[in-house]
């Protein structure tokens, strides 16, 4: 860091500023996004001269934390900025297990601040293409959020009902059998996420419907390498565009078993 960049708290009034890194990295996150993820978190933004130069979010959900939105201005880089922002949001996790997605760059810091590889995301988009569902897929409500978010507990380790809530009431809930998912907006179309599901065959038939509700539009999954959904997205129109590194520091709950993430933010 520089004698003339401090941290301070991350406020909505930042957001602006925020978007413009993320853009600058090549992010596709809305405005909307940014606002949906900082809702739900607690951060820190670099700021020189009042200019945004760098920020990072910590989202707590119970006994697990995600770190997430962690971006340092190009001009900014190697001076140390990265490890500052990083130390700040580990602080504001305090004892709770910490999930974070890795780039290739990002690696060698999160390892050294004690941070291990857990699994691969991989990103699968593109234009979506129909395809009959194997099992039925049932619209929900946003009142079955409740007992969904307890199989998303179970799946995932977090207590996320909160923001389930709402993405649920801006969004899509799918159904199937024990299994659902979520649709929304994201980034430069809509994105499918989480989503919680006892075989591959319930997955699978979400992730259909979620492709024949987007048809011809542009759609978004992130998923967990080790389920083996991949080339059943392919066959989706959703191609392999990148993913990252699933990380954990201070591991307390099982491994996440949820098919695909709401995002690389929120685990």
């Amino acid at each position: 860091m520089t004698t003339t960049t401090a941290l301070t708290a991350f406020t909505p009034a930042h957001l602006p500023q925020a978007l413009r890194l993320s853009q600058q990295a090549g992010w596709p996150h809305r405005a909307e996004d940014w606002a949906l993820t900082l809702s739900t978190s607690q951060g820190v933004v670099a700021l020189d001269e009042g200019r945004v130069v760098g920020t990072a979010l910590c989202s707590p959900f119970g006994a697990v934390a995600t770190l997430n939105m962690i971006i340092v201005d190009a001009a900014m880089r190697g001076r140390g900025l990265g490890r500052a922002l990083m130390e700040a949001i580990i602080a504001l996790a305090g004892d709770r297990e910490m999930r974070l997605i890795a780039t290739t760059d990002g690696l060698p810091l999160y390892e050294k601040l004690g941070f291990r590889a857990s699994g691969q995301i991989v990103q699968h988009q593109g234009l979506a293409i129909a395809t009959a569902p194997e099992r039925p897929v049932a619209t929900g409500r946003p009142a079955d959020i409740d007992r969904l978010a307890d199989a998303d507990r179970a799946a995932s380790g977090m207590d996320r009902a909160s923001l389930l809530r709402d993405i649920a009431a801006a969004g899509a809930v799918l159904i199937c059998d024990t299994g659902f998912a979520l649709l929304r907006d994201f980034g430069r179309g809509r994105v499918v996420g989480p989503v919680v599901a006892p075989d591959a065959a319930t997955a699978r038939a979400l992730l259909a419907e979620a492709a024949r509700r987007c048809e011809g539009s542009f759609l978004r999954v992130d998923l967990r390498a080790e389920q083996g959904l991949g080339g059943f997205a392919a066959t989706l129109g959703l191609a392999h565009a990148g993913g990252g590194t699933a990380m954990t520091r201070n591991p307390r709950t099982p491994a996440p078993t949820t098919q695909a993430l709401i995002s690389q933010a929120l685990g």
